[in-house]
């Protein structure tokens, strides 16, 4: 079983990598605008999606000007800030609360989510960047016919490390 879900792990990984190749770019230039002037480059994410937030702010290598965003200190974000948010799927409530507070402030945001087919809109239509997680089921079968196996948060960590990197690069360049 394990092979099995490492398999289709590190498939699901090419994916995002091939179908978001252009959005990471995107994505990383807009969130790199934070550090280069005076803003910070805040995280949003509930339930598993909370991974990539204590990842970005106290893990071993640290985002550069990352903090962590709650649905309170959003109120107190600056134009100079741009957020990033992680929802299992586009049509998250608390993720949309989030970004309609951002878009009433003028404040640039990326979003990664699963677009699903039943939820036309949301944070992939709203956001100023959106990168598709492509995690629409479980990754694996089982004995039932159903799938299990949903790494929503791994998934989501692969895609924050993409932008980290890129960001990194793009800090890199500028500071030359």
């Amino acid at each position: 079983m394990l092979k099995m879900f490492t398999t289709q792990l590190m498939g699901l990984f090419k994916r995002i990598e091939e179908k978001e190749e252009f959005a990471f770019e995107d994505a990383a230039r807009l969130l790199a605008q934070a550090p280069v002037g005076d803003g910070s480059i805040y995280i949003y994410g509930e339930n598993e999606m909370k991974a990539v937030s204590a990842e970005a702010v106290d893990g071993a290598e640290p985002l550069k000007s990352a903090k962590a965003l709650s649905m309170e200190s959003a109120a107190d974000l600056d134009i100079a800030d741009r957020v990033l948010i992680f929802a299992r799927t586009s049509a998250d409530e608390a993720a949309l609360s989030i970004a309609s507070q951002l878009q009433e402030k003028g404040i640039p945001f990326v979003a990664i989510s699963t677009v699903m087919d039943d939820s036309a809109g949301g944070l992939a239509e709203i956001a100023d960047v959106h990168i598709d997680l492509r995690l629409t089921k479980g990754l694996l079968p089982d004995e039932f016919g159903n799938r299990i196996g949903y790494p929503s948060s791994m998934a989501a960590l692969f895609v924050y490390y993409g932008l980290k990197f890129t960001i990194e690069e793009i800090l890199a360049e500028y500071e030359m």
